[in-house]
């Protein structure tokens, strides 16, 4: 938890491969933030699952079908994740993080996503 504090602030800056995922709890109905790390390819995200497929905002995401993004001072809408292998997702990231997530990563997602708006000072600074 510590962790996901740390780089949400990280999410907040207008560089960097993080983002703030905004999903639904599938039991609770709660609204949720995590810190996740992504980086676009086309009209879609890579994202990489750090801790794996069994993670609760991915669960999440897969259980609602959608969520909203907050990368880069903007707030992408986004679908369900489709899940791709390491040879597809790797090059969507910058050269500099590619053999970190080699080494740690093992599963990767995509997801499209629609058009961006820009996120109000709320959406940019608000912490869970």
């Amino acid at each position: 938890h510590i962790t996901n504090r740390l780089l949400h602030r990280f999410a907040n800056c207008s560089r960097g491969p993080f983002a703030i995922i905004r999903h639904v709890g599938r039991r609770s109905g709660k609204p949720y933030e995590t810190t996740i790390m992504i980086w676009p390819q086309g009209d879609s995200f890579v994202i990489a699952l750090t801790y794996g497929p069994e993670v609760d905002w991915y669960r999440n995401l897969l259980a609602a079908g959608h969520a909203t993004l907050l990368w880069h001072g903007r707030v992408y809408a986004i679908g369900k994740p489709e899940p791709i292998d390491a040879k597809t997702a790797l090059p969507a990231f910058p050269l500099v993080f590619r053999p970190i997530l080699r080494r740690r990563v093992q599963h990767f997602v995509q997801v499209k996503f629609s058009e961006p708006s820009p996120a109000t000072l709320g959406e940019a600074t608000r912490s869970p």
